[in-house]
């Protein structure tokens, strides 16, 4: 049997084992506090926030959260990352350590900022 894709945010993180979900609600609730009039839903199946475009997304895997400001928005922010696994458009964060949420503030602003006063697109 297949399983159920999730239809809210809320689903998304239920479904999740309980080390990820306390993890990815750290996480949450950081975008949220950067973002609080940002619409949150699911693109590509992963939770996410917009307002004029998409923000940020993020999700949870097996061993690590990736957050998702796009690649633009990392690039000032390339010698505090170097510590990170990093792809294109992402950064990882390992459960068995905590969130640098001063760092993903920092990113989430900026990506914030670039996309609605500066018109920055979302590019995934």
């Amino acid at each position: 049997m297949q399983k159920k894709k999730p239809s809210s945010v809320e689903e998304y993180i239920e479904e999740l084992p309980e080390i990820a979900q306390s993890r990815i609600n750290e996480l949450r609730a950081i975008l949220k506090s950067v973002a609080p009039k940002a619409k949150e839903g699911l693109k590509w199946g992963k939770p996410a926030f917009e307002s004029v475009t998409i923000l940020f997304a993020y999700s949870a895997h097996k061993s690590h959260l990736s957050f998702t400001p796009t690649g633009p928005a990392m690039k000032p922010f390339e010698k505090e990352l170097s510590e990170y696994t990093t792809k294109q458009d992402s950064v990882q964060f390992q459960y068995d350590k905590p969130l640098p949420e001063d760092l993903i503030r920092k990113i989430a602003e900026y990506r914030k900022e670039d996309a609605e006063e500066k018109g920055a697109k979302w590019k995934y």
